[in-house]
């Protein structure tokens, strides 16, 4: 038998949720927004896309799997990514034209989220993140600005291929060329500083985010009065407090920008409406949190909401508070009969200690508000997922091998970095045999 060459990379990156919102494309090909956006980067360890990337000269064309169900790669962001990486791969490759020029291999791409897909939690930044940088990785592109790259397929992917705190400028040029990201701090700037996801739902959204960007640019007056008089002053004003560790106007400014994109939504011709009661009931408990904690003199024990294109809001919590804001969730939306506590509150353990006097007030008259006779239906979450600011994307496998078609490598022989077994897998095209991930059933 001919021996067939495989290299193997597997990479995971982070979801990022934005405290100054992306909405809105200057251009819709290059993926090029009307405004800078910032953003922190999540843990890893809690919410990720897996990615693994194989080539070789065996495959005789590309294909494209996510969580589990191969997809058409028909898909032009798809391509403007794979596109990208191969122009540079060949930009930087000594052995093009010959036998060993791997450029030309094609490439088998298997991704899967370990979050729900969709539901406003930036699955596919962290996905095309996660793309970007396996493929990357396996055709020996290394150096380089990946966000340009990232950006070719979700506007959003190129804010999660750095960690920490990280700006994506809009740029000026008409190529896109200075549209890139750039990290404006590390994840410990604010302390150990940590995240509530709170699910409202996990189900996919009725408008994507590009229609409902679209809309509001077309139709409404309040994402106009956004891009010519609120978003760069407020960009300014939070780089400014994330530059003094100002963390109760930084706060501030995230709330209030959240809540400018979702009133530019609702102003939208139709309306877009991704927020739910239980969103707003969210809203109202950490406002109702921040004005206990700013009247007892501890304005640093703030913490502040940011809701993407979803019903499912973001808390961003310093580590002090997390025990009672912990506590004051679980009191007012506590998890149903059929819900396990264990499956309500996913992602890091938490301390779950007795509220002080004055939330426990807060939380009475929460709990009244929501739950009463005249409290609109529904008010409840699914789940919340506890976790921290993190870094940027990891490589956690990296193989080479020359072996005959009956040997391809199994999972079991490709080493794995981070300790756990990805969640995908690619079949070998002559044999049917995964070549990574788990054995198909």
């Amino acid at each position: 038998m001919t021996p067939h060459k495989y290299f193997i990379v597997t990479a995971t990156a982070p979801v990022n949720i934005a405290v100054i919102k992306y909405w809105g494309k200057r251009d819709e090909v290059l993926i090029l927004p009307l405004n800078d956006s910032v953003s922190f980067t999540l843990s890893q360890d809690q919410l990720c896309a897996t990615t693994t990337a194989c080539i070789s000269p065996a495959f005789t064309n590309d294909a494209f799997w996510l969580n589990g169900k191969e997809e058409s790669l028909e898909n032009p962001r798809i391509q403007n990514c794979l596109k990208e990486i191969r122009r540079r791969a060949k930009e930087s490759c000594s052995s093009c034209g010959s036998e060993d020029d791997i450029t030309s291999w094609p490439v088998h791409i298997c991704s899967a989220n370990n979050f729900p897909t969709a539901a406003g939690l930036a699955s596919s930044a962290a996905g095309y993140a996660a793309m970007v940088v396996a493929v990357a990785e396996v055709y020996g592109v290394s150096g380089g600005d990946l966000s340009v790259a990232a950006r070719q397929g979700s506007g959003s992917a190129c804010r999660s291929v750095l960690g920490g705190i990280v700006r994506w400028y809009k740029g000026e040029q008409l190529d896109g060329s200075d549209s890139v990201a750039r990290q404006v701090a590390p994840p410990d700037h604010f302390g150990e500083l940590h995240a509530i996801l709170c699910v409202a739902s996990g189900r996919r959204k009725k408008t994507g985010s590009t229609e409902g960007m679209r809309r509001c640019v077309k139709t409404s007056l309040v994402m106009n009065m956004r891009l010519t008089s609120t978003v760069d002053a407020r960009t300014k004003n939070i780089v400014k407090a994330i530059a003094e560790k100002d963390w109760s106007s930084f706060c501030d400014l995230t709330m209030s920008d959240s809540q400018e994109m979702h009133a530019a939504c609702l102003t939208a011709s139709p309306p877009v409406v991704y927020m739910t009661d239980t969103s707003h009931a969210v809203v109202e408990l950490v406002h109702e949190y921040n004005r206990v904690v700013v009247k007892e003199g501890q304005p640093q024990l703030k913490i502040c909401y940011t809701f993407d294109a979803g019903p499912n809001a973001c808390l961003f919590v310093p580590a002090a508070a997390v025990g009672q804001v912990m506590s004051l969730l679980l009191k007012v939306f506590p998890p149903s009969d059929h819900c396990t506590l264990d499956t309500y509150l996913r992602g890091l353990p938490c301390p779950t200690p007795q509220l002080i006097p004055s939330l426990e007030a807060v939380s009475l008259d929460l709990i009244n508000n929501f739950h009463s006779a005249n409290s609109p239906a529904g008010i409840k979450l699914q789940y919340f997922m506890h976790t921290t600011v993190g870094e940027g994307p990891r490589v956690i496998a990296k193989e080479s091998h020359n072996n005959k078609p009956s040997e391809v490598p199994k999972s079991s022989d490709v080493s794995n970095t981070s300790g756990a077994t990805p969640s995908c897998h690619l079949i070998d095209p002559l044999t049917g045999a995964p070549i990574f991930g788990p054995a198909v059933s």
